[in-house]
C-alpha cells in the first residue's frame, strides 16, 4: 500500500513538473551579432532569431519604411540593459527556417512591443495564434496608426490586420493608383478612390487631396460613416 502511494506520487509531481515546464517563460543572455531586418536578427552565436508576434517591412523589395524599421531597431538595442531573448509558452520556438522565435528585451524594455510603439512593426499572429503579449501588442498599434507614428505616416496605405503578413503601401504608390485610370480606381466610389484592400481610412484619403468622397456603390472603405452618402466630410 505504501509503495502505491510512493508511486502514485512520484508520477504526479513528474506530470506537474512536465505542465510546468511546457508553460514557463524561458529567458537567455544574448549578444547580437547584427540586423537583418527589424523583425530578425543574427546572434554572435550566428543563430537567427525571428521576433515573435510582429511584422516588419522586407528589406528585399524595398518596400515602404523598411530601412527606417532597420534602424529604429538598431537604436532601441543601443539602450542600457542587457539584451535577453524570452520564449512564449503558446507558441512555437524555432520557425520552419530553424529561425528562434523569441520575444527580445532591453533591460526591462521589450523591444517586440516598442517596435509596434514606435510605429516601425505591426502586430502578427501568424496562424491566428496569439500570444501572452497580444493584447498589448495591437493596442499599441492601434494607437500608432491613429496618431500617425512611424508607417503609419510615411505609408498611409497600410491595413492593420494582426492576422495577415505586413504589406507596406506608401502615398508615392497611392498617387500612381489613383492617377491611373484604367484598373486602379475603386468603382464604389466617384472620383479615383484607389482599389480595396488595402483599406484606407479618411486621413488617407485626404492626403490623396480626393475628400470628400461619393460612395456610388458599396462603401468597402467604411469612409461614410452617417450613411449620407458622402465620406469623409
Amino acid at each position: 500500500m505504501i509503495r502505491s502511494r510512493t508511486l502514485e506520487v512520484i508520477v504526479l509531481v513528474a506530470a506537474l513538473n512536465l505542465a510546468f515546464t511546457s508553460t514557463s517563460v524561458r529567458s537567455e543572455v544574448i549578444r547580437v551579432g547584427s540586423i537583418i531586418d527589424g523583425d530578425t536578427i543574427k546572434l554572435a552565436s550566428g543563430r537567427n532569431v525571428r521576433l515573435l508576434q510582429i511584422d516588419t517591412p522586407e528589406m528585399r523589395g524595398s518596400e515602404c519604411f523598411a530601412q527606417e524599421s532597420r534602424e529604429i531597431l538598431a537604436k532601441i538595442l543601443t539602450q542600457n540593459g542587457k539584451l535577453r531573448l524570452t520564449t512564449d509558452p503558446k507558441l512555437d520556438q524555432v520557425d520552419a527556417y530553424g529561425r528562434l522565435l523569441r520575444y527580445l528585451f532591453v533591460g526591462k524594455t521589450n523591444v517586440n512591443l516598442k517596435m509596434v510603439r514606435e510605429g516601425a512593426a505591426t502586430p502578427y499572429f501568424y496562424r491566428n495564434q496569439q500570444g501572452i503579449y497580444s493584447k498589448q501588442l495591437l493596442s499599441a498599434a492601434e494607437v500608432a496608426k491613429s496618431k500617425g507614428i512611424g508607417l503609419w505616416a510615411k505609408c498611409p496605405g497600410t491595413r492593420l490586420n494582426p492576422f495577415s503578413s505586413l504589406t507596406t503601401v506608401s502615398t508615392q504608390s497611392m498617387q500612381t493608383n489613383s492617377n491611373n485610370g484604367t484598373t486602379n480606381c475603386d468603382i464604389n466610389y466617384k472620383g479615383c478612390i484607389p482599389q480595396y484592400p488595402p483599406d484606407l481610412d479618411c486621413t488617407d484619403v485626404r492626403k490623396l487631396g480626393l475628400a470628400p468622397v461619393t460612395v456610388i456603390r458599396e462603401d468597402v472603405h467604411g469612409l461614410d460613416r452617417d450613411g449620407d452618402g458622402v465620406g469623409c466630410d
